[in-house]
């Protein structure tokens, strides 16, 4: 197995070059910024690019994004993130993505280098290694970026009701409240799904549209 290694630290990365050599795979190139992987990658044509999420210049996101190109480029590139962090966006892109020959592990919860020398060889194949804090912190930003989250039970049932497509008066009568009721729960949707004053008929639409695409 050949892989490139995008890492800033270079103890760090050649400790990573002897680990894996030990473990019989071949380090063929090596980067410390997001364009240098891009450039090792289209030079080397690897099995597998190990990739830290943040390095030069801006140390916040530039590994990610930089291997998000890299397999624009090269589709079906294998990827894994060995990072300290979880940088929500870009990873959910790039676990998003299709999901296959996709890993992203935390630096510090490996605890086992034959598990790492497993997890590497099972991304290369075309396989998923997602560690498990990684799933939480990125279900977690999920569940802030929904707007949905922060309706009241009562205005998710008129919501659903409305994505039936049922008048006020019918929603009114289906839960056996006041149509002024309906109106006021109605405005409430709008307001925490960010819906500006518009026609209502228009930001209804847009309403049961959040809903149905949860």
């Amino acid at each position: 197995m050949r892989v490139v290694i995008a890492e800033d630290s270079v103890l760090l990365r050649e400790g990573l070059a002897r680990l894996l050599a030990d473990g019989g795979i071949e380090t063929v190139g090596v980067a410390g910024d997001g364009p240098g992987l891009v450039t090792a990658v289209a030079e080397h044509g690897p099995d597998l690019a190990i990739v830290d999420v943040r390095m030069p210049p801006s140390h916040t996101d530039e590994g990610l994004r930089a291997a998000l190109e890299a397999r624009s480029r090269r589709p079906g590139l294998p990827i894994l993130v060995l990072s300290q962090y979880v940088e929500q966006q870009y990873a959910a892109e790039l676990i998003g993505g299709g999901a296959s020959a996709v890993g992203y592990l935390l630096k510090e919860r490996i605890a086992d280098v034959s598990e790492f020398l497993d997890a590497v060889r099972r991304v290369a194949s075309g396989g998923t290694v997602i560690d498990p804090e990684v799933i939480a912190q990125l279900l977690s930003r999920h569940r802030r970026d929904d707007p949905l989250e922060s309706l009241t039970v009562r205005e998710r049932e008129v919501l659903a009701l409305m994505a039936e497509g049922r008048s006020n008066a019918a929603v009114a009568a289906r839960l056996a409240v006041t149509d002024g009721a309906v109106e006021k729960h109605i405005s409430g949707i709008f307001g925490k799904l960010g819906l500006e004053p518009a026609s209502d008929d228009h930001r209804r639409v847009l309403a049961v549209l959040a809903y149905l695409g949860r």
